[in-house]
């Protein structure tokens, strides 16, 4: 289990280490790493996602890792609730990055449209912290939309098993 710190509050979360055993790890190395402290929900969209890993309250990118193998082919599917790596348009682009879907996104899913976003564990507890992270007020800045006006702080991930 990990447990997600934010200036929200805590979010609880299983990863699938079986399906995804690369995000998976990925993801607990950079736990392990304290990686996340200080970083932000830099991208809220309600009724679509919230994703944070990887930018700072200035909105800076903190230096990450080499990208990982998507494993959008695992069969798990981006439900409400989920969390996802996020990446770029190239498909095994993903290193620090993830979001954590707020609606079942079936279209994120892999399929012949598109090569998808792995889907590497869900929220266990906290869902109403992450719903309450997508109703912040947001706006642009740095070039970057959809960012709450208020800093959504990660204060800290920790590894609870």
């Amino acid at each position: 289990m990990i447990t997600i710190v934010t200036s929200h509050g805590d979010i609880s979360v299983e990863l699938f280490e079986e399906t995804a055993p690369i995000s998976s790890a990925n993801f607990k190395q950079y736990v392990a790493d304290g990686y996340f402290t200080g970083t932000v929900f830099h991208r809220v969209i309600p009724k679509f996602m919230i994703q944070g890993g990887g930018l700072t309250a200035d909105l800076s990118r903190k230096p990450t890792r080499g990208p990982i193998k998507n494993e959008a082919t695992n069969g798990e599917k981006n439900l409400r609730g989920t969390l996802a790596m996020a990446r770029t348009s190239d498909i095994d682009s993903a290193t620090s990055q993830f979001f954590i879907n707020l609606n079942d996104n079936g279209f994120l899913d892999h399929s012949s449209r598109d090569f998808g976003y792995a889907v590497f564990g869900r929220v266990v507890g906290g869902m109403d912290v992450v719903d309450t992270i997508a109703a912040v007020a947001t706006g642009s800045r740095r070039g970057h939309q959809d960012v709450p006006l208020e800093p959504v702080t990660i204060e800290d991930v920790r590894l609870d098993d």
